[in-house]
C-alpha cells in the first residue's frame, strides 16, 4: 500500500452495521467491514472509528423521553456498537480498544486524547464511543472533534452512495455527482454531508472529508491510497 494518509478517522453509521436488517448488528456486513479495516490497519495506517447508534436508537426522535435523556440513550447505543464491532476486528487479528466519552468502567476505558494517541501509536484500532459525551451533539460532530483532537489526516465518511450529489441520487436519477468540492461551496449549496455543527467545525479546522460507498470491496483501501473513489471536500475545492 502507498498511503496518502497515515492516520484516519472513519465515520460509520449504526445503520451500516445493521446491513439489510435495519436493526441490530448484522454479522455478515460487520465481518466484511471489519475485514477491510483490518487490512488497512495491518498496512500500518493508524485507524480510529466513530460509529453512530441509529441501528438501535435515535435519541432525538425517541417518543416519550426528553431530548437529553434520548441523546444519552443514543450515546449508550454507540457504546454497544463499538463493543460488538471490536469483536469482529479481533477475529481478523487486529487489536482493538474501545474508548468512551461517557463513563462505563466495565465496558470501556475513558476517552482522552493522550490515551487515544498512545493506542494509535501502538497500532491498535480505536473505537470511539459515546459521541462527544454531551447531549445535543451528533456522532458526526463527535467524529469531527475527535479527528482534530487526535490529529487525523482525514475523515472518511462511509455511506450507502458513492459520493456527494446535488440532490438525493436514490430519488433523482439525474442527480449530479461532485468529485471534489470546497467546504464553503458544499455549505452554501446546503449539501447534506454532515450536520451543520460538524461541517462548520471541519471547515474551520480545514479537515478534509471523503464521502465513499462502504459496501464495495476495496473502497477503503483505495480511499487511503488517494484514488478518486468517492467525493472529497477540502479547503479550496
Amino acid at each position: 500500500m502507498n498511503p496518502a494518509f497515515k492516520r484516519i478517522l472513519l465515520k460509520l453509521s449504526g445503520e451500516a452495521l445493521a446491513g439489510g436488517n435495519g436493526f441490530g448488528i448484522d454479522p455478515a456486513t460487520s465481518a466484511q467491514v471489519a475485514s477491510e479495516i483490518a487490512h488497512v490497519s495491518r498496512s500500518g495506517i493508524q485507524t480510529a472509528i466513530v460509529i453512530g447508534g441509529g441501528n438501535f436508537l435515535r435519541g432525538a426522535t425517541t417518543d416519550g423521553v426528553s431530548r437529553v435523556a434520548g441523546d444519552t440513550m443514543g450515546m449508550l447505543a454507540t457504546l454497544i456498537n463499538c463493543i460488538g464491532f471490536a469483536q469482529y476486528l479481533e477475529k481478523n487479528g487486529v487489536a482493538a480498544k474501545v474508548l468512551s466519552a461517557i463513563e462505563a468502567q466495565k465496558a470501556a476505558e475513558c476517552y482522552t486524547p493522550r490515551l487515544a494517541n498512545q493506542y494509535l501509536s501502538e497500532g491498535k484500532v480505536l473505537l470511539l464511543a459515546g459521541g462527544t459525551g454531551n447531549p445535543f451533539f451528533t456522532t458526526d460532530t463527535a467524529a469531527a472533534l475527535r479527528c482534530a483532537e487526535i490529529g487525523a489526516d482525514v475523515i472518511l465518511k462511509a455511506t450507502k452512495v458513492d459520493g456527494i450529489y446535488d440532490s438525493d441520487p436514490m430519488k433523482n436519477p439525474d442527480a449530479a455527482r461532485f468529485d471534489k468540492i470546497s467546504h464553503a461551496e458544499a455549505l452554501s449549496r446546503n449539501l447534506k454531508v454532515m450536520d451543520a455543527t460538524a461541517f462548520s467545525f471541519c471547515m474551520e479546522q480545514k479537515i478534509p472529508i471523503i464521502i465513499f460507498k462502504l459496501l464495495e470491496k476495496g473502497n477503503l483501501k483505495r480511499c487511503i491510497e488517494g484514488e478518486t473513489v468517492g467525493s472529497i471536500i477540502e479547503t479550496g475545492g
